[in-house]
């Protein structure tokens, strides 16, 4: 019998280095985003964290990126099952509700380039908070980001 590939099995099951590798790094968890009041529905904005590296799509920070930014959630430590603020596509909430990884996903496709021709990658739409008034943020909502 095969064993399963690692990103197959149950995230409690994952070591430290498969964890990160789950990541497709697509920054979108980068994104601000915010509780419409009416709706309770998660909405995004591409206003997105000041540490963000558009061209690496990484986090510039990412050691210290909980210290820097007390809001920043580490995604490991967090309660899955609070997930809703995570967009439809990240591996770690699709496989915290038991779904398969898109296709795209740099661990099936080998690549990024997949992931770029589906339009997953933040590259060229987002504006860093840097330039935004915080107050601002509901004039950047976006509709490309599923939840």
């Amino acid at each position: 019998m095969l064993r399963p590939k690692f990103w197959e099995l149950p995230l409690d099951d994952l070591n430290t280095a498969e964890w990160e590798s789950l990541c497709d790094g697509c920054g979108r968890c980068c994104l601000k985003k915010f509780a419409d009041e009416d709706s309770d529905e998660i909405v995004y904005t591409r206003v997105v964290c000041r540490y963000f590296d558009e061209r690496s799509s990484r986090c510039g920070c990412y050691e210290d990126r909980s210290s820097l930014v007390p809001d920043c959630l580490d995604v490991r430590k967090m309660d899955l099952e609070q997930s809703n603020w995570m967009p439809d596509s990240c591996a770690y909430r699709l496989r915290f509700e038991g779904k398969e990884l898109f296709e795209w996903h740099p661990l099936i496709a080998g690549s990024r380039e997949k992931m770029a021709a589906a339009g997953i990658l933040l590259e060229g739409r987002v504006i860093s908070e840097e330039h935004v008034h915080p107050e601002g943020f509901d004039e950047h909502i976006i509709r490309w980001v599923e939840t």
